[in-house]
């Protein structure tokens, strides 16, 4: 399994439920076992900056491989990177499920 996780922070301004509708639209995309879009808490007073993160697990490299292919990721992409501010982003493989 390979866990898929993307931390964002929003441009200054931006509107925060504007910006987690358009990340959400990568849910609709078939190929992930699970996919959320999530706001961080801001517990952790060294990690503030972040403001949403995407979850997502992938069957294997070839699902996640689909799932950046699909246009819906394209389109998501196109309309959400002048929403944020920062991207991180990691691909982990898992063996628990």
């Amino acid at each position: 399994m390979i866990r898929h996780i993307v931390f964002f922070s929003a441009r200054e301004g931006q509107d925060l439920e504007e910006m987690r509708a358009g990340l959400e639209q990568l849910g609709t995309i078939p190929h992930s076992d699970l996919f959320e879009v999530l706001e961080n808490t801001k517990v952790d007073p060294l990690c503030d900056r972040i403001d949403l993160v995407v979850y997502a697990e992938f069957a294997d490299d070839a699902a996640l491989a689909a799932f950046k292919a699909h246009p819906v990721y394209s389109e998501t992409t196109k309309y959400v990177r002048p929403m944020r501010e920062l991207r991180y982003s990691a691909d982990v493989v898992s063996k628990a499920r």
